[in-house]
């Protein structure tokens, strides 16, 4: 496996971006960034390359390097700062969510993730839930941690959805079973279900949200639990956005 770490460096509309080497200092701020993610890297035994990218804007630079690279996935940190009106999670990432043709992790980075004995992974069913489980699955097998599966019911639901959460969570656990690793399935009922999930994210060292059940709409996106869980979870958090299908490309 390949793993490219890179910077992007914004070129002005004025400039060429022929002329981005003129932005930065030999050995200045940005080199050193990309040097200390590799030694990052190296200390933790995976090998990495870096790169230096020029573009107008943050956005485009990490799409764009998504294609010359043909990744298959695309990893980026998220401070979880307060929304601004018609920004979910950042200006970039909301972008990079709606365009890169790649699975996407969104990892919040305002707080370290320590050692991992648990994983919280809440259901709803859809592409991106999955890509949550199937990610908790690797890095519970790295770790030797528990994967809990967690479904958030209505109190007032009825014994058809009962019955509907008991198969989502079948499933879910399903993808797990050829992994050496415990997997535990459990329902709770709660009336605000980002709340409740926000309260069970203290009893675990990593959540990985699906983005949403919807596909690529672009505001929507991440979706309110996802987003709301992300900025206020007690745990480190992840969020996971399956590569979109060709015919979501294409009308996207």
């Amino acid at each position: 496996m390949r793993i490219i770490v890179i910077h992007v460096v914004e070129v002005p509309p004025q400039l060429p971006l022929s002329a981005g080497d003129s932005l930065i200092e030999e050995h200045g701020e940005e080199e050193q960034l990309l040097d200390d993610a590799v030694e990052q890297a190296t200390a933790a035994g995976v090998t990495v390359e870096s790169r230096m990218r020029y573009a107008r804007d943050v956005a485009t630079g990490i799409v764009g390097a998504v294609d010359v690279h043909d990744a298959d996935a695309l990893l980026v940190g998220w401070r979880g700062r307060p929304r601004r009106r018609d920004v979910v999670l950042g200006s970039f990432l909301d972008r990079i969510l709606g365009e890169a043709p790649c699975d996407v992790f969104v990892k919040r980075i305002r707080s370290p993730t320590g050692d991992i004995t648990s994983i919280l992974v809440p259901v709803a069913g859809g592409p991106h839930g999955e890509l949550a489980v199937e990610l908790a699955g690797t890095i519970a097998s790295q770790h030797e941690a528990v994967v809990q599966l967690l479904y958030i019911q209505q109190p007032s639901a009825s014994e058809s959805a009962q019955e509907d959460a008991a198969v989502l969570l079948e499933e879910s656990s399903s993808r797990l079973e050829d992994l050496d690793i415990r997997v535990e399935s459990t329902v709770l009922q709660s009336e605000h279900v980002a709340g409740k999930i926000t309260d069970e994210t203290a009893n675990h060292d990593l959540t990985i949200l699906g983005a949403t059940r919807e596909p690529f709409l672009r505001r929507m996106l991440v979706g309110s639990v996802a987003e709301g869980v992300g900025r206020t979870a007690v745990s480190s958090v992840i969020l996971a956005r399956r590569a979109p299908t060709q015919s979501e490309s294409e009308s996207g």
